[in-house]
This record gives structure tokens, C-alpha cells and sequence, in this order.
């Protein structure tokens, strides 16, 4: 890809002048970054795969060392007569003002009697300025059924950052550092933190929050933020607060979960009072138990907004069945004519006639039983079949009046079939 901007030319122009890597910094990684076998037969007869000497081990070990080249070895019990491994590494250095991460692929290859041959693959590098603007030269990723497939002989040109770069970025790195005076100022001391170095660098470079952490030494605080952007940009203003105030934030997820909860709960996130509690855990509990209340409360009264959105269409399914009403002289018993009247039922006897909807269901009919105006039951009737489907009392259960309210509504039944006939 051709360079689109000033910026990337001069990456472009300054990555020629990139010196080829040393070979002490392949033997380093000869030695850290792949695994060192012995190759041992049955009868004893050992190989060290490094090298290719090979010696008599009487009994199997987990581990030995090499006698002739003094490598440190996995042995492993097998007829095999080669090895091929592959590993990626890193190192950081500089190129004129630029901050430069170059990726290497090593490819090792071992056979028995034989030293061990190997080399190193530039894959490509992040170049970052003293702004933590990115660019990055490479050669270019291939279709396949891995990530890391590349087309290790196109040229190095401007690429589009992907997960197969950043994949080669967080390998192991060449301990030695060479790193731009602005990095150093701002508070890099060669450790990542396990952190990734493309995310710590541009980070640190463009944002003084960073430098800030990395100054004072909060590292736990640093990964988490750096992993979790939008809450970095939430938290941050109560973070100072906190900090502020002296206090030591232990567990900094929960803290932030804590946070975004005040913030949610509408409380001030910038008063020392709240996010600087005495006991974290407590206050977390209490104030998700206070979330999952306000919830609650929204998701009722949405539901609620809703069902009184659906009158009209109440009106037309059960409007002629309006002004039912029959007693037995203890009993009186009559339909339920609005969403709200179910709405008031369903909270007076602590059921789901109002939260399941009863008042749209075409073939039910919902009627309210009550003595001297105290609701008793609530009963369904099947319109098609004209039968009482279910009555229920408070809590769903049936009251010493349960037969009595059944046979009524049975008794009755006519009513409701005459008005059926009268709009049919």
C-alpha cells in the first residue's frame, strides 16, 4: 500500500536505513524463545539436538545437560531424526525520531548429528512518533487457516494494522532496549507489565493518564484501563478523586464497577463520600441491590406505559361484555373494563393477570369476585367454551369462597353468551 500522508512516507523513507539484526540477538533468541531437546534411544544412546553430540544416558531423565555444549535439555524418548520449530520475537529500538518495534519469525531446523541451523524472518514493524501516532511496515498477511500466514517474500510496504501483527507483537523481546528520549520522560523504565508493547507505547506517548500511572507506580490499575478503554474515559475524573483523598483502591474492577453504578444511580462520582468507601464490598452490594430495585421499578412502569397503550385494543376485544355483573347476595362479581382495573387487580392480589397480558387475550374474559367491595378471587372464563378456566386468590391461592365464586360465574354464564350472540 502506498504511504497516504507525510507521516508515512517518512516511516516509509526511515525503514531503509533499518540495520539488519545482530547475531547476538539470534543466539538470544535461539536460546529463550524455542524449546531444547535431547533425543534419547531405548539402549540409552542420547542426542542433543543443538549440537548434534551424542553421549550414553543410562537411565531417562526429565531433564539433562548437553556435556559438550552445555545446554540445558528436555529429553524426550523418540526414534525422530529432525525438528523443525518456529517462533516470533521482538526488539525495540529507534530510527532517527521514531520509536521502532521490529517482529521476527525465527525458523530452526535439527537433525541428529548435526548443529542446529537457524535464522530470523522480518515480518515487519510499528513505528510510532513522539505524538504516539502509528504506522506500520510490513510484509503482507495471506488468506489460510491460520492467523499468522504471510507472504514472507513480497517486499515491506505501509500496512493496515491487524490481529496478525498484533499477534507477532506480543512475543518475547530482546531484553536490550533502545528507546527515544521522549518515552523515557515519559516515565518508561524497560518493563511492559505484561501489558502489550503496541498498546503500552502509543498509550504512553498520547496520554498523560498513562504517564501519570506508570509515575506513580500503579501497574494493576494501569492493565486494566489500558484493557478497558471506555471505562479509562468513565472513571478517570473519580479515579483522581479518589487518589486525591488517599485511597487505596484494592480491587480495581470491582471499584469500577462501583463507580459505573453510582453513575447509573445518579450520585455524585466526584464526591470523596462516595467513591471512596470503607468497605467496597459492602457499599457494591448494597448499591446493586439498589440498581436491580430501580430496574425493576423502570421495567414496571414501561410495562405499564405500554398496557395503557393497548386500552384501545382492550376496548374492542371486551367493550361488549362491559356492565356484567351478577351476585348471589354474599358474592358480587363483575368484568374487569380497563387495563388499569387489571393493573390494580393484579397488584391487590399479588398475581400475573396484569403482567401476563390477560385483558389481550381474544378468548378470555377476566372478572373480579368481592364482598362488600374486598377483592376475593379473580376468575378467567374460556369464551369458547364459556367455562371459569381458573380462579385465584391472593398469591394464587383458592379461598374458602372458591366453589361458591365458581358455581356463580357457571350459574351465569348466560350473560356472557348473550352478549357474544347480541355483537355477532
Amino acid at each position: 500500500m502506498k504511504p497516504r500522508n507525510k507521516f508515512e512516507k517518512a516511516v516509509l523513507g526511515q525503514s531503509k536505513h533499518l540495520r539488519p539484526i545482530t547475531k547476538q540477538q539470534s543466539k538470544w533468541a535461539f536460546r529463550e524463545c524455542i524449546e531444547h531437546f535431547a533425543y534419547r534411544l531405548p539402549k540409552g544412546r542420547t542426542t542433543c539436538m543443538d549440537c548434534g553430540h551424542s553421549w550414553i544416558m543410562d537411565k531417562h531423565r526429565e531433564t539433562c545437560t548437553c556435556p559438550h555444549c552445555r545446554a540445558k535439555l528436555q529429553v524426550k524418548e523418540t526414534y525422530e531424526r529432525k525438528l523443525q520449530q518456529k517462533h516470533y520475537f521482538t526488539l525495540l529500538t529507534t530510527c532517527g525520531e521514531f520509536q521502532v518495534l521490529r517482529m521476527f519469525l525465527l525458523v530452526v531446523g535439527m537433525e541428529k548429528g548435526s548443529k542446529a541451523q537457524y535464522h530470523a524472518l522480518e515480518i515487519g514493524q510499528y513505528w510510532w512518533n513522539a505524538k504516539g501516532q502509528q504506522a506500520i511496515v510490513a510484509i503482507p498477511r495471506t488468506l489460510g487457516r491460520y492467523v499468522d500466514t504471510f507472504s514472507y517474500y513480497t517486499p515491506m510496504a505501509i500496512r493496515n494494522d491487524n490481529e496478525a501483527y498484533r499477534y507477532a507483537a506480543y512475543s518475547q523481546i530482546y531484553p536490550k532496549f533502545k528507546v527515544t528520549d521522549t518515552l523515557r520522560r515519559n516515565g518508561f523504565k524497560d518493563n511492559f507489565y505484561d501489558i502489550a508493547p503496541t498498546t503500552l507505547i502509543p498509550a504512553l506517548l498520547s496520554d498523560s493518564r498513562v504517564e501519570t500511572l506508570i509515575k506513580i507506580g500503579r501497574m494493576e490499575h494501569l492493565r486494566y484501563f489500558l484493557n478497558n478503554k471506555s471505562t479509562f474515559d468513565a472513571c478517570w475524573q473519580s479515579y483522581k478523586v479518589a487518589t486525591r483523598n488517599g485511597y487505596e483502591i484494592e480491587d480495581i474492577s470491582l471499584w469500577c464497577d462501583y463507580v459505573d453504578m453510582l453513575r447509573r444511580l445518579n450520585k455524585d462520582i466526584h464526591n470523596p463520600k462516595y467513591v471512596c468507601p470503607t468497605d467496597l464490598h459492602r457499599e457494591h452490594d448494597l448499591r446493586q441491590s439498589e440498581l436491580r430495585r430501580q430496574r425493576e421499578k423502570e421495567e414496571k412502569a414501561a410495562k405499564r406505559k405500554k398496557a395503557m397503550e393497548e386500552e384501545k385494543r382492550f376496548h374492542e376485544l371486551k367493550s361488549k361484555f362491559f356492565g356484567i355483573c351478577f351476585t348471589d347476595g354474599t358474592i358480587q362479581v363483575h368484568v374487569l373494563e380497563s387495563v388499569q382495573e387489571h393493573l390494580e387487580e393484579g397488584v391487590s392480589m399479588h398475581h400475573c393477570v396484569f403482567d401476563n397480558a390477560y385483558y389481550l387475550k381474544e378468548n378470555s374474559l377476566i372478572l373480579s369476585a368481592t364482598i362488600e367491595g374486598r377483592r376475593i378471587e379473580t376468575i378467567e372464563v374460556n369464551l369458547d367454551t364459556l367455562k371459569v378456566v381458573q380462579s385465584r386468590g391472593v398469591c394464587n391461592k383458592n379461598t374458602e369462597y372458591h366453589e361458591q365464586i365458581v358455581n356463580l360465574v357457571n350459574a351465569n354464564r348466560e350473560l356472557i353468551s348473550q352478549r357474544m350472540k347480541a355483537t355477532a
